[in-house]
């Protein structure tokens, strides 16, 4: 139980730290393509992605919530949430708990969109809070306008390109695990 405990804790930390990695030399990179200015690139690019990483967290959470609402009694809803996030369910509590029986899921909902309808409206959910938090930042360390409006046009959709590779690839990521710990109960 703890090792799963610590597991889970360790596979949520190296996530959302990858994707502040991730976001860290993309914002940078544009910020300095924009200004020409390593030192404004540098305090956009290091102080943008901190809040960024704080919205992130907070868009996958809510979308973890609105993939599994209607599904689950709010207790229940929270209770799965939690036995799944730590581990703790196995595969076929997993699909039992989602009602997918045999229809090829695995593991539990979080960050795993049912439908491109889904992927598609997360990413672009995801991209107008990326403006917004990168038009704010920008502004605060430029104080101007078309600086901090240009970087949250470009920086986001290049981030949003970014997001959406790195959100499948933890989505294939957690599948994989799932599948093996099915197959581990199997044998």
């Amino acid at each position: 139980m703890v090792r799963t405990l610590i597991s889970t804790a360790r596979q949520l930390a190296l996530k959302i730290a990858s994707y502040g990695v991730m976001h860290l030399i993309v914002a940078i990179l544009v910020a300095f393509a924009i200004t020409r200015d390593w030192r404004l690139a540098l305090a956009v690019g290091v102080v943008e992605p901190i809040f960024q990483t704080i919205a992130y967290s907070i868009h996958d959470r809510v979308w973890h919530r609105i993939e599994r609402r209607g599904t689950l009694s709010g207790v229940e809803e929270a209770s799965e949430a939690f036995t799944a996030r730590l581990g703790v369910m196995d595969p076929a509590e997993q699909s039992r708990a989602h009602g997918h029986h045999g229809h090829g899921h695995h593991g539990h909902s979080h960050a795993l969109p049912r439908s491109l309808k889904q992927i598609a409206l997360k990413s672009v959910t995801y991209g107008l809070m990326h403006f917004t938090v990168a038009v704010l930042v920008a502004y605060a360390l430029t104080r101007d306008i078309r600086i901090a409006l240009t970087i949250g046009l470009l920086e986001p959709l290049v981030q949003t390109v970014f997001f959406t590779i790195h959100d499948r690839v933890w989505t294939a990521l957690e599948a994989r695990k799932a599948r093996r710990a099915a197959d581990l109960a199997e044998a």
